[in-house]
């Protein structure tokens, strides 16, 4: 894949699958923002890109918040010209059936998952066409496309993500601006851990290793290689696809 002269911007940029994907996305040639809310983690990151001769730099902030949605847009065309590629990997989860989920749970969740996917792109789209075009590739879920126990506001913030990005690829395809998602299961991040009360940390990623076909667990770098595809001119007749990245885990 070839991202030279691209500019990429990402947000959650800071972990998980985030940082794998600038990683990523510089390795193919990418100038990165990294987007998010931890300066520390940020600068270690834009410094490990830039000592494999690539460029990046980062902007800080919460996708929450409709201004910083269109700073960080300001960062990267002030900085490397343009922009070409959106990737909203910023994400929260709260665990919980519906009476055991909060007002305040339900609402940082879907405000995360779903708004701020649809802050960023807003602040995105009128760059990318600057740009003559771009490639949006937001974070969905196994569980935006199947239902999972105990998940309901993270399942109803996937749902919601993954019909937004079809509504924007129909809206935006004649101006050369492509929508996708990709659709992780089971991922070996500290999300996947995270809220589990008492249970053992490899006990949850076993339990995950045995519900996928392929019978292994993918970190990060997988589900960033599947972003990195969506973003590229590779596939550049792809739009308003919900791409699982699952193990086979939704063929069952």
């Amino acid at each position: 894949m070839d991202l030279l002269g691209k500019t990429a911007l990402v947000t959650g940029g800071t972990s998980g699958i985030g940082a794998a994907t600038a990683r990523v996305l510089a390795e193919a040639g990418a100038d990165v923002v990294v987007a998010g809310r931890n300066e520390d983690a940020a600068k270690e990151l834009c410094n490990e890109i830039s000592r494999e001769d690539r460029r990046a730099t980062y902007a800080l902030g919460d996708v929450v918040d409709p201004a910083f949605a269109a700073t960080a847009v300001r960062v990267a065309e002030r900085r490397f010209g343009g922009l070409h590629v959106l990737v909203n990997a910023a994400g929260a989860i709260v665990r919980g059936a519906v009476e055991g989920t909060t007002d305040e749970d339900w609402n940082r969740v879907l405000s995360v998952n779903v708004t701020g996917t649809f802050f960023m792109s807003r602040a995105a789209i009128p760059a990318l066409r600057r740009s003559g075009g771009g490639s949006i590739v937001n974070l969905g879920s196994t569980v935006g496309l199947v239902g999972c126990p105990n998940l309901v506001a993270y399942c109803a913030s996937k749902g919601a993500v993954v019909n937004l990005t079809r509504a924007m690829a129909l809206d935006h395809a004649h101006e050369n601006i492509r929508v996708n998602a990709v659709c992780p299961g089971a991922v070996d991040t500290p999300m996947l851990v995270s809220g589990r009360g008492d249970a053992a940390p490899d006990q949850v990623r076993e339990a995950n290793r045995d519900s996928i076909p392929q019978r292994w667990l993918p970190g990060p770098i997988e589900i960033a290689n599947a972003i990195a595809f969506l973003a590229s001119d590779i596939s550049k007749h792809v739009t308003g696809t919900a791409l699982p990245v699952d193990g086979g885990f939704t063929a069952k």
